[in-house]
């Protein structure tokens, strides 16, 4: 297919995303075609690993293409996006669970969907211009594609910081907050591949690491665990409300653009993930519950017209006075009884 290169090199299954104008948009039918393609490897004794990468220079995936969604979600039809988004939840976890090694090279942004295909596998891979982000919020949606397993894992309340602001990690923060395992500078990564290509050896990729550039979030962390600790969203903007730090101020000018409905219900996912019983499915299933819902009761269509459709960047929010009853929250992440999402047992 014309988005998606998917092929066999020596030892390694290979998957290149071929949409560099689109930033690599993720499609259904892209989805659909990753998912095929590693359940055969997954019993192909020729492939001993998998590699990800994308062509251009911008972006290895810059999101889900959300055009389709829209359309469909404006006339009333729920069920495309709700099967766009079961069904990718179950590549996401098929890529965490995988029985082999998935590698992958991030470089430009890898936001959203591109989070699901692209830091759930084994060994991943950053560079110069390497930007992490998780930017749902923004269009009414939550931190999704399994990225809340990372965010409730990530050191202090980073999660929070990072799911309700959107924050744009850079390579040594992305390793830092535990979404990228390696730095290796981007001009050797044509030589790299070509030597996993012939070896199928993943652990080549630590003999190649370099030390990452310093981390900001962990200048920041203590700041960052101190505002945003609270139990809900009202008490974390009441806490930066409060202060006359520039990283308050950054943080609620980005809070600002979003939806409010959205960024209290990361937190309470975040808190309801947090424990011993935190796993990838569990953190898939809780936030389908939200984006099933979506459309119907959150501020998807709203957020994706204001961003994208007329771009006028004045999205009518839900509780745009930012005060979101708990009531809602619960409404939105209540469980699905026969629809809730389900995976094949491995």
């Amino acid at each position: 297919m014309p988005d998606i290169d998917i092929r066999i090199t020596g030892r390694a299954g290979r998957i290149t995303l071929t949409r560099p104008k689109a930033l690599n948009a993720m499609t259904y039918d892209m989805c659909m075609a990753i998912d095929t393609a590693l359940r055969n490897w997954r019993e192909d004794d020729t492939v001993d690993l998998v590699i990800m990468d994308a062509e251009g220079d911008k972006a290895f995936c810059a999101g889900g293409d959300i055009a389709d969604l829209y359309e469909t979600g404006i006339k009333g039809n729920f069920d495309f996006g709700r099967t766009f988004w079961r069904d990718e939840y179950r590549l996401n976890a098929l890529i965490f669970e995988y029985s082999k090694p998935v590698v992958s090279f991030l470089q430009g942004f890898t936001m959203g969907g591109g989070v699901g295909i692209g830091c759930h596998g084994s060994h991943r891979i950053v560079g110069e211009s390497s930007r992490i982000a998780l930017p749902e919020c923004s269009i009414g949606l939550v931190p999704d594609v399994g990225s809340t397993l990372m965010l409730a894992l990530a050191p202090g309340r980073l999660g929070e910081y990072l799911g309700t602001t959107g924050h744009h990690m850079g390579p040594g923060d992305a390793i830092f907050a535990g979404f990228a395992d390696h730095y290796i500078p981007i001009s050797q990564w044509p030589d790299l591949i070509e030597m996993l290509e012939a070896s199928g050896d993943a652990e080549l990729l630590a003999t190649h690491s370099t030390t990452p550039p310093e981390s900001e979030l962990a200048k920041q962390q203590a700041k960052i665990d101190a505002h945003f600790a609270g139990e809900s969203l009202g008490d974390i903007l009441n806490s930066l409300s409060q202060s006359d730090l520039e990283l308050a101020t950054k943080a609620l000018e980005l809070m600002g653009r979003n939806s409010p409905l959205s960024m209290a219900c990361t937190v309470e996912i975040l808190h309801r993930l947090r424990g011993p019983s935190l796993t990838q499915r569990k953190a898939l299933e809780l936030e389908y519950r939200y984006t099933f819902r979506a459309m119907e009761h959150g501020d998807f269509l709203e957020g994706i017209r204001a961003q994208i459709i007329d771009k006028d960047r004045n999205p009518r929010w839900q509780f745009a006075d930012q005060t979101v009853p708990a009531i809602a929250v619960s409404k939105m992440l209540q469980p699905l009884g026969k629809e809730t999402l389900t995976f094949e047992e491995t």
